[in-house]
């Protein structure tokens, strides 16, 4: 591996270091005596400190020192783990991230005054930690540990700690060597050993625990107090260990004896068992690289459609059933990697958890975020994609919706905001919420806005619905002031688009005095969808089938008695629909027996007068040419078997266009 490539591993680990780092920190914010947050914590910064003076990154291990120094001292409880602490500490992190991202920048001035209201915290809160307790007495301690197979080769020295808890007291070691494979079988770089120590220590038992605090996650510890006549019973019995125990020639050494019984043959197949999963568990690969594998897999699934087209089409079986294993064959791999794509929501929703807590300090609010179904997953593309919109409502609700605490009060209500942020799967789709309970939207100062605008004529009837979306118009604000957060007139609208170009939908409910709720409804994935193939005119066009609700039959005569008016009678509610025919200017005569497929987007549904339904068809989304790119009735297009392109109908913009088209109507009427 070369230095470069050796320096990009190192900034990715670095990166996963920062994200532990922080959410920790945010943590303590609410348990601000965690004893495994504060450690969790300090092992993230003497980790980062570490690695970044091994990889060049000296001015970066320079100024996590001081941070992790400030940590140890709370480690060790001689300062408090305080609001102002926690927050220095967490402002520092974001100064870290760009030492790792722009190591040669200029960052010296911001890092002074960052280390400056870091002593000033450290120093307010040497005076916030309790009164000290009484010295322990002396104990008498048995530890028994073990470490992961791969310790030595990921750098743990077992002697290390073995001399730490000799710092600690007087120290009685034994080692278990009876999971010593034969020589023959030996792998010198695996640790087979298992310690049992008796220490007599006037330490308590988080001292102990502090020893092992880099390497606990990954190895067996267990710790309990003696009574001192066990302990001197055990020290009777126990029998000296040489210091170099020999083996004879292709032996493994006699097991020595131990204060401590070895766990059952079951355990330790498990604890083995748990050590393999660990290394093997994920591996790291470029995004990139998935992106290329994602366009080969859609290559052959295009492939094979023509292939099944073609054995279809001839006489000779054996060419059918080469093409039905194919098919098989290359639809289990495709949902293989689009299982590869998928990553849970969580690793989005966890970046909101420290923008909340700035959102709080910056709008003086209290504040707290709450979130389900981060076990949610969706592709990571969309992922990346719906960053920047979830930060524009996230800071809507923290701004526009939330009230301060006197007002909240007032209304009777608890000082303390709440934005709940939710993830679920429905079919195709995810259903991201974010919702708040805060004043909710002030429709009249939205109507005065909007027909200030120009957007709407004054005394104009609208729905709720209606009068709510012109909150995403671009330019629309109905912010009393510009601030840091809103009154630019700027967010939503870039909201609106972005989810419109993942070919998704977005809705909004709200209710005075209780708050608002955002939905967005997202797909899975923007690489291979299921689609529904149908064909207006000559051409054919994919309907995604997650938008698909069912299909009718709409015959000659219904069509023409239906001139006008557009609608059909779906159980007791009138549906309204497009005649995709008309719309495309195909030119072509209406077929004897139309097809309506009815698709829906959210509450709104419409239908899609179609000549034909051809039937299911397996669409690799191809992006639209600049030429095309503007044309909003479509969202991409597809190559079907036969070579031919089919262009895929974004199912918003024709729902939308659908209820203009029935709002239309019941006006005329």
């Amino acid at each position: 591996m070369s230095q470069q490539e050796a320096i990009a591993v190192f900034q990715v680990e670095a990166r996963e270091t920062l994200e532990i780092i922080e959410q920790g920190l945010l943590d303590l914010m609410a348990a601000p005596g965690d004893r495994a947050l504060i450690d969790a914590v300090f092992r993230g910064l003497h980790t980062l400190k570490g690695s970044g003076a091994m990889f060049g990154f000296d001015a970066l291990a320079a100024f996590t020192h001081h941070c992790e120094t400030a940590f140890d001292r709370v480690r060790k409880g001689e300062v408090a783990a305080t609001t102002d602490l926690v927050s220095a500490v967490l402002a520092a992190r974001d100064h870290m991230r760009r030492l790792m991202e722009d190591p040669k920048g200029d960052h010296g001035a911001a890092g002074d005054v960052l280390l400056a209201d870091l002593e000033r915290a450290v120093n307010a809160a040497d005076g916030a930690v309790g009164p000290a307790e009484d010295a322990p007495a002396m104990t008498t301690w048995r530890i028994v540990f073990d470490l992961p197979e791969n310790a030595f080769r990921n750098g743990s020295n077992p002697l290390a700690l073995l001399a730490e808890l000799r710092e600690l007291g007087e120290a009685k070691v034994v080692a278990d060597a009876s999971q010593i494979p034969p020589l023959d079988m030996l792998d010198p770089t695996n640790c087979h050993l298992r310690w049992t120590v008796e220490l007599t220590s006037d330490q308590p038992r988080q001292a102990i625990e502090n020893v092992f605090i880099f390497v606990m996650d990954d190895m067996s510890l267990q710790i309990e107090a003696i009574e001192p006549a066990a302990a001197a019973e055990a020290s009777a019995a126990e029998t000296p260990v040489p210091e170099t125990p020999l083996a004879e020639a292709g032996r493994a050494p006699a097991p020595t004896p131990t204060l401590a019984p070895a766990p059952p043959a079951v355990a330790v197949a498990e604890a083995a068992d748990g050590v393999r999963t660990r290394s093997v568990e994920s591996v790291r690969v470029p995004a990139d690289r998935l992106d290329e594998l994602m366009d080969r897999v859609g290559e052959l699934v295009i492939a094979q459609s023509r292939l099944s087209q073609i054995a279809n089409s001839g006489a000779d079986p054996n060419l059918r059933t080469v093409s039905e294993e194919i098919e098989r064959l290359s639809g289990e791999l495709r949902d293989t990697m689009m299982v590869l794509r998928m990553v849970p929501v969580s690793t989005l929703f966890g970046r909101f958890r420290r923008l909340v807590h700035d959102l709080a300090r910056e709008t003086g609010k209290a504040i707290d975020l709450s979130t389900d179904g981060e076990t949610t997953e969706i592709d990571k593309t969309v992922i990346e994609r719906l960053a920047d919109p979830l930060v524009h409502l996230i800071r809507n609700a923290a701004d526009h919706g939330l009230e301060t605490a006197e007002d909240r009060a007032a209304a009777g209500k608890p000082a303390t905001g709440r934005i709940w942020l939710s993830a679920h799967q429905s079919g195709g789709e995810v259903i991201i919420t974010i919702r708040d309970d805060g004043r909710g939207i002030d429709r009249d100062r939205v109507r005065a806005k909007a027909e200030s605008q120009g957007l709407i004529e004054a005394g104009a009837v609208l729905s709720d619905h209606e009068l709510l979306q012109m909150i995403f118009h671009p330019g629309f604000s109905t912010a009393a002031a510009v601030t840091n957060l809103s009154g630019r007139g700027v967010g939503m609208d870039v909201v609106k688009r972005t989810i419109e170009a993942l070919r998704g939908s977005i809705d909004i409910a709200s209710r005075p005095g209780e708050g608002s709720e955002v939905s967005l409804r997202i797909p899975l994935t923007l690489a291979i969808i299921d689609g529904l193939l149908v064909r207006v005119g000559q051409g054919r066009y994919v309907i995604p089938l997650g938008a698909v609700e069912e299909c009718l039959e709409l015959s000659l005569e219904e069509d023409l008695r239906s001139r006008g008016r557009s609608f059909i009678s779906l159980r007791n509610s009138l549906v309204p629909y497009l005649r995709l025919r008309e719309m495309f200017e195909t030119g072509t005569p209406p077929e004897l027996h139309q097809k309506v497929v009815v698709v829906s987007t959210g509450t709104e549904r419409i239908g899609l007068v179609v000549d034909q339904i051809i039937g299911d068809h397996q669409t690799v989304i191809k992006s639209m040419s600049k030429l095309h790119a503007g044309l909003p009735t479509f969202s991409g297009a597809t190559i079907l078997g036969d070579g031919g392109v089919a262009l895929i109908l974004d199912v918003g913009h024709l729902v939308a266009k659908g209820q203009h088209q029935e709002a239309q109507m019941r006006e005329a009427v």
